[in-house]
């Protein structure tokens, strides 16, 4: 069982099956799984997207800046959903941004982060790095090498890693477990090889998984054999 763990939402994850918005179901069922494990002393942090509010692409005719920023604020709107419906079940979250609005949330400082997690409280970090041009995957990795994570967990539409695309390619094989080369050579989509490389570097293993799997984040933090494990 992992003790410190960093779980990635997609913001599409948030929206369920309508893919915008946030869907009360669904955040509710991540919500349960996390609240139990907080409960079992398991340290949480999660870093959460925004595309089910603002996706770049979107942004096409717009300042590739201006739309990296749009979407960093989409992320702060999906921490403080996950952070109303965690304490209403009765745990304790903070909510870091990288981006200062203090109003809002506090600013991310490692210190106070690890003294959330001595407090038995779950931490979401918004806004990824901070940084246009970096994905909320490289965020995630950053967190992930800064807390010493014990895994980063990254919960998927699909079930793990495939060797094509399973949706287009009926005959699609699920990989079971990779190595970071693997990914990086054989340009597996998982997530974006800035966040892959820091992973390598600083040694966290990467569980991508399927959100919707019956209880797939409390299996996984408990190491079952879910998804797709890469090291």
């Amino acid at each position: 069982m992992y003790k410190r763990v960093l779980l990635k939402l997609s913001g599409e994850a948030l929206a369920g099956e309508s893919g915008t918005g946030i869907d009360p179901v669904t955040v509710d069922k991540v919500v349960c799984q996390l609240v139990e494990l907080a409960k079992n002393k398991v340290q949480i942090a999660i870093v959460v997207g925004g595309g089910n509010f603002w996706r770049g692409r979107l942004g096409v005719a717009m300042d590739k800046v201006t739309a990296d920023h749009m979407g960093m604020l989409a992320t702060i709107m999906n921490a403080l959903a996950l952070q109303d419906a965690i304490e209403k079940k009765g745990v304790p979250t903070r909510v870091q941004t990288a981006l200062s609005i203090p109003s809002v949330a506090e600013p991310f400082i490692l210190r106070k982060a690890l003294r959330h997690f001595e407090c038995g409280r779950i931490v979401i970090f918004a806004c990824g790095t901070g940084n246009p041009y970096f994905t909320t995957d490289s965020g995630a990795a950053l967190r992930a090498a800064e807390i010493k994570a014990d895994v980063l967990l990254m919960a998927k539409n699909v079930d793990g890693v495939y060797d094509c695309d399973p949706k287009s390619n009926k005959n699609a094989k699920k990989l079971d477990e990779l190595t970071y080369m693997d990914v990086l050579n054989k340009n597996i989509a998982v997530m974006d090889f800035t966040s892959v490389t820091m992973c390598m570097e600083n040694n966290i293993p990467i569980v991508a998984f399927g959100l919707s799997d019956e209880n797939s984040i409390v299996r996984a933090v408990h190491g079952e054999k879910i998804g797709t494990i890469i090291h």
